[in-house]
């Protein structure tokens, strides 16, 4: 492909990438290999090129753009070499005459005041840039100190006991340790997450909103011996959970609920978990620096509907504790109103319910409980608290 082609391409992929946001539709790294499938001609230097176009005009764009070209403009606007692409040529973009490209923004006007008042301005950068590859050790079977030297650019993770991190795009698929169930890409937030469930053996554990079980995983890892239960009401997900935890050597019960029938499918639990993990659907505002492309899905009445959906499942899944109990919830989110705010909400709506401490050192004290971000802890950004209920 000519430079001026590669230029094409990623104005292509990024027109499917705003379509995409506009009807909740495949992330960018979904397109952008899907793309290639039907391009055989396009080599490895090609593909690694137009992907790097295309993410940078995504994490340039804070404001969705109105098409691919906009947004690739906007990046001509700053890099005169990519700019005399715009050459009219066979296979690459018309020329510029005269149009306007997107604006420089990191994050979307309306979002700013959304957010914890942690994340000041001096830390936005930071919520886009290129984030490390985790791991997470099954330490049901191996030690993370066993596992460090058998990764090229391994260390451990600073606030979680069972964290490893890689270099950005370290392929991890085929190396034997995962293949053999040792260990499982996961961000050091979402590890401190199952952390603050404060897992043990003999204990019942239910994760309400378990997707594809990554923290089950964790939960089952840190206490093989724990009754865990994952529960979820999409299909699709949650069957990728059968596999991995046979990988991992993992027993873990599941539950696909019904949408509007969880309280009754999940009756027989009243009062019987020493644990509930509410992992809530949510703005995913905290995993930007992976899914940029985030920031143009997210609308106002999108995040009046996941406040509200996180607010039922909290007042679903608080029944399910036993007294002297715990319920942990979180966010993958640094908006106040998923985070602080819902929390608060949680404890007024259920005064003798008392906040208690999460059990890690990372993150920063945010209402009733703590906010990891990517500038202080170098984790995607997760809000988590918990709550015990009374005996």
């Amino acid at each position: 492909m000519t430079p001026s082609a590669r230029v094409q391409a990623a104005i292509e992929i990024l027109d499917e990438v705003i379509a995409s946001a506009l009807d909740d539709g495949p992330p960018a790294d979904t397109i952008v290999q899907r793309y290639f499938k039907t391009r055989r001609y396009a080599g490895s230097k090609d593909r690694r090129a137009v992907r790097e176009l295309v993410y940078r005009a995504i994490r340039r764009s804070g404001e969705r753009p109105d098409s691919g070209r906009e947004a690739m403009l906007g990046l001509a606007d700053e890099d005169a070499e990519l700019d005399a692409l715009f050459d009219g040529s066979p296979h690459g973009p018309a020329l510029r005459e005269g149009d306007a490209g997107a604006p420089a923004r990191l994050l979307p006007a309306w979002i700013q005041g959304e957010l914890s008042q942690h994340v000041t301005s001096d830390e936005w950068p930071a919520l886009l840039e290129r984030a490390p590859l985790d791991l997470r050790a099954n330490v049901a079977r191996v030690s993370r100190e066993d596992l460090l030297g058998r990764f090229e650019g391994a260390v451990a993770t600073h606030h979680s006991p069972w964290g490893l991190r890689l270099p950005p795009d370290t392929r991890v698929d085929d190396h034997p340790a995962f293949v053999e169930g040792l260990v499982e890409v996961q961000d050091e937030g979402s590890q401190l997450i199952a952390l603050a469930c404060q897992p043990s053996n003999g204990l019942d554990m239910l994760d309400l909103c378990a997707g594809a079980g990554g923290k089950a995983l964790a939960l089952a890892s840190a206490a093989p011996e724990a009754r865990i239960i994952a529960s979820d009401t999409n299909r699709a997900r949650l069957a990728q959970l059968g596999p991995r935890a046979d990988r991992a050597g993992a027993a873990i019960a599941v539950r696909l609920l019904d949408g509007g029938r969880e309280a009754e499918q999940l009756a027989d639990l009243n009062d019987h978990c020493d644990v509930v993990l509410v992992d809530a659907p949510c703005s995913g505002s905290g995993t930007w620096r992976r899914n940029p492309e985030g920031r143009w899905r997210l609308a106002p009445d999108r995040l009046d509907k996941l406040v509200s959906l996180q607010e039922r499942l909290l007042d679903l899944a608080a029944p399910l504790v036993k007294p002297g109990g715990a319920l942990v919830y979180a966010t993958c989110s640094l908006l106040r109103r998923e985070g602080a705010d819902q929390a608060g909400n949680f404890l007024g709506r259920h005064s003798s319910w008392i906040g208690q401490d999460v059990g890690f050192d990372g993150g920063r004290p945010d209402g009733a409980g703590r906010l990891l971000s990517p500038a202080h802890d170098a984790t995607d950004g997760f809000f988590v608290a918990r709550f015990v209920r009374p005996c």
